[in-house]
């Protein structure tokens, strides 16, 4: 069926939607459509048995109390998962007592396809519709539809059911991406995750299990199921999956029915948080989930799975951001690999070997997250364990409902010889084709020649870097034509191999001595009347409101007889402040408190004087022999107060000493330095927190861990800044060597292709011609 054909019968059907016009919203078109659709379909499917089938139940169901029972019997003659024991069909029903016809002909299913309709609500919509007096014109226009599969395919089926999905998520402004994926992009997935088994390509009476976590209506399924089935008929495909929508959970268990499925494999719910299939292990796995979805409903049972179990869990690696869930997809589908077991311990040649997954994901999940982040250590378990077998980049407006930069994951556990310890980057985002319409935000299609050359590329693991012999993009003519217009991009085709640590680094901390110089100035102590933040800009406002009434210190800072126009002034200047705060700095002890510190600093500036001191270390011993001779005592907090106010960052002062050491190692922060006195000495310095700097050292598993960041350190670091050095206590979680190991796959910087700008004569003539343009209707308007 061609794309044209498929749409024009999903036009046909969704034509009913003009006899809902007005008595439904067009967001219920959809919850209509869809199971009258699937209810003709399965109702076509099973018309050669339905006569057997509803003869044997009239025999049998009085003598065969259990449904199970008398499911068995009926399951044989039907030659299908499901049958209908009613004598009518949709053709059949009259109109006086449709609806109770309808409903009784509904319950008539064998259990799991009742369940498809419960899942839609149906008979709630037979009501409306019998309410609306259009109940009989609906059935009639289904019962006069074709769908038998001699009419349409299993296949074919599926597209149709994928326009009206389409068609009803843009009616309620619901996301279609959520609900399926593009075939072609199916077919590039199923293609790379499929190819490198030749058991289940070529051996008869193969058995396979494929699963999709975040099914849909089934299409990567379907599709896997069919991709195997079209080159080796004898395999066996047994689909499992999981699917959160109760439409498209409803619509791909009728697909599953369709084509013999134990449906009972197919779940409903939340994969993350209640995963029903938790046993289970699987040959093929296949997902699209949803692009950047937030988990922060299910964070409790998340979290408590990554503490509790750990790595006997699904999310033992780590945790990425609440904001994006893609990676716990991608956990999870790995959790579920089939364990890798020596060929020659396999009496039995049903006996699975290793797991292979495809996994669409948008980009975030390449380098979102720095190391020592839930992501990075996601990224890092995966390359270290060598699952990980190529990443292909799609072209963008490939998807119905963004149209973003997206990536096909492909991770195995039985990686061939050639592959261990690679990862292959595939450029595909030039191979497409323009769509004559589009279908939301999908615009570009890729052909089976452009699938081809990938899974070829992927398949020969092969360096290719080729130019397309692909159509310029046809340019927007709207509005000023550059004169000298910039000539069209190459479209490429690249494929790169890249070992695995590659993609690794360790990040250094670099610290930077802090450099202070110290000065009680009149100016610095007077801020010690106001206390720090979050204080600090809503007293001084106070004081010059209300200060000048505070005669003596008995009456510093009492602003009860001014309580009410206070906090007017608060609330309409200081609305961040809470209540509690308020309250706080309309208290007289908070405005004595530092009028008392305000005198205890005016006491110590007599005694050390006005003068600047640019090596702290100095000073620190002349403050601390001012307190003993002053006996003015300091609280840690009033400390750290007045010496914030007095001091400021100088980079031409002495480094601040943190503690003296024993044996120099500059390196790592251990420096000799010369005292006053003259003698040498060792020590360590406090850090600027403002100077600290990290560094990204690229790993290289032929070096140590301390060879290879202290020749980057010499190399990268000393010549620009002498007097830095390593933070040897930011160290890895895992290895215990400094520096923090993380992984990401920076994937367009590999494949970036520089383009020099426009000469600026060029760009110059075009600032001529629209400035003599301009000049032109100027005078025209004069004139």
């Amino acid at each position: 069926m061609t794309t044209q054909n498929f749409s024009q019968t999903a036009a046909f059907i969704w034509s009913v939607a003009d006899l809902l016009r007005g008595d439904f919203k067009q967001s219920q078109y959809g919850r209509i459509i869809l199971p009258f659709t699937l209810l003709r379909r399965l109702e076509c499917v099973l018309e050669d048995t339905k006569a057997a089938v509803v003869a044997k139940f009239a025999v049998i169901k009085d003598q065969v109390p259990s449904e199970e029972m008398q499911e068995k019997q009926l399951i044989r003659i039907s030659n299908h998962a499901f049958y209908n024991t009613s004598a009518m069909d949709l053709s059949k029903m009259g109109q006086g007592d449709i609806k109770d016809n309808l409903s009784s002909y509904i319950q008539s299913f064998s259990k799991d396809a009742r369940e498809i309709f419960e899942q839609f609500k149906f008979e709630e919509f037979i009501g409306q519709l019998d309410d609306a007096n259009l109940l009989y014109k609906v059935v009639q226009k289904f019962a006069n539809t074709d769908l038998s599969p001699e009419a349409i395919s299993n296949h074919d089926m599926g597209l149709v059911f994928e326009e009206l999905i389409r068609r009803f998520a843009e009616s309620s402004n619901e996301t279609a991406g959520e609900h399926f994926t593009p075939r072609d992009i199916i077919r590039l997935t199923t293609s790379l995750v499929f190819m490198e088994d030749d058991a289940a390509l070529t051996q008869e009476g193969i058995i396979r299990t494929i699963y999709d976590p975040t099914a849909g209506t089934g299409g990567f399924l379907s599709a896997g199921t069919e991709y195997v089935l079209e080159l080796n008929p004898d395999a066996v495909m047994r689909t499992f999956g999981q699917e959160l929508n109760p439409e498209s959970y409803a619509i791909c268990k009728a697909d599953m029915l369709i084509k013999g499925q134990d449906v009972s494999r197919i779940k409903l719910g939340n994969t993350l948080s209640n995963d029903q299939l938790a046993h289970e292990r699987f040959d093929y796995m296949l997902s699209n989930p949803p692009f950047g979805v937030d988990w922060k409903k299910i964070s409790e049972t998340i979290q408590a799975e990554h503490d509790q179990k750990g790595f006997a869990g699904r999310f033992g690696a780590g945790l990425p951001r609440v904001s994006d869930g893609s990676l716990l997809f991608l956990m999870h589908l790995i959790s579920k690999m089939q364990p890798m077991t020596e060929a020659q311990s396999q009496p039995n040649p049903q006996q699975h070997q290793g797991s292979r997954i495809g996994i669409i994901l948008n980009g975030s999940p390449l380098f979102t997250g720095g190391a020592g982040s839930g992501e990075s250590e996601i990224r890092r378990y995966i390359l270290e364990a060598d699952l990980l077998e190529a990443i292909i980049a799609l072209p963008t407006d490939m998807f119905y409902n963004t149209g973003i930069a997206t990536y096909i994951w492909i991770l195995s556990n039985k990686k061939p010889p050639e592959r261990k310890g690679q990862v292959q980057l595939i450029d595909g985002s030039h191979l497409f084709s323009k769509m004559r319409k589009s279908l939301g935000s999908k615009r570009n299609e890729m052909s089976e020649d452009d699938i081809r050359t990938i899974t070829r590329a992927f398949g020969d693991f092969a360096v290719v870097d080729t130019v397309l012999d692909k159509p310029s993009e046809v340019k927007s003519n709207r509005g000023r034509q550059a004169a000298t217009l910039r000539p069209d991009t190459a479209k490429t085709f690249a494929s790169k191999r890249f070992n695995t640590h590659e993609f690794g680094y360790r990040r250094l901390t670099i610290e930077r001595p802090l450099r202070l110089s110290a000065q009680l100035t009149d100016s610095a102590i007077e801020r010690l009347r106001f206390a720090p933040k979050p204080f600090d800009t809503v007293m001084p406002a106070l004081f010059e409101q209300f200060g000048s009434q505070w005669s003596d210190d008995s009456s510093y800072g009492d602003l009860s007889a001014v309580t009410v126009d206070a906090r007017a002034l608060i609330k309409a200047d200081f609305g961040e402040l809470k209540e509690p705060q308020i309250k706080t700095v309309l208290d007289q002890k908070l405005w004595q408190s530092q009028q008392n510190l305000l005198t205890k600093a005016k006491t110590l500036q007599a005694a050390i004087g006005t003068a600047q001191f640019d090596d702290f270390n100095d000073f620190d011993k002349v403050f601390k022999n001012a307190l003993k001779t002053t006996g003015v005592t300091l609280d840690a907090k009033e400390k750290k107060q007045l010496l914030d106010a007095i001091t400021y960052k100088n980079p031409n002062a002495a480094s601040v000493i943190k503690k003296a050491l024993k044996t120099a190692d500059p390196i790592y922060g251990a420096f000799a330095y010369q005292s006053p006195t003259g003698s040498s000495k060792i020590a360590e310095f406090v850090a600027d927190g403002d100077l600290r700097d990290f560094e990204n050292v690229p790993l290289d598993p032929s070096l140590t861990t301390a060879a290879l960041i202290e020749g980057y350190f010499a190399r990268e670091v000393l010549p620009h800044v002498a007097d830095a050095w390593i933070n040897a206590d930011k160290r890895d979680a895992i290895d215990g060597d400094i520096g923090v190991v993380g992984y990401e796959i920076p994937f367009n910087r590999h494949f970036y292709q520089y383009e020099p700008p426009r000469a600026l004569s060029d760009i110059d003539a075009d600032l001529d011609a629209v400035s003599a343009e301009i000049m032109q209707l100027l005078g025209e308007v004069h004139s």
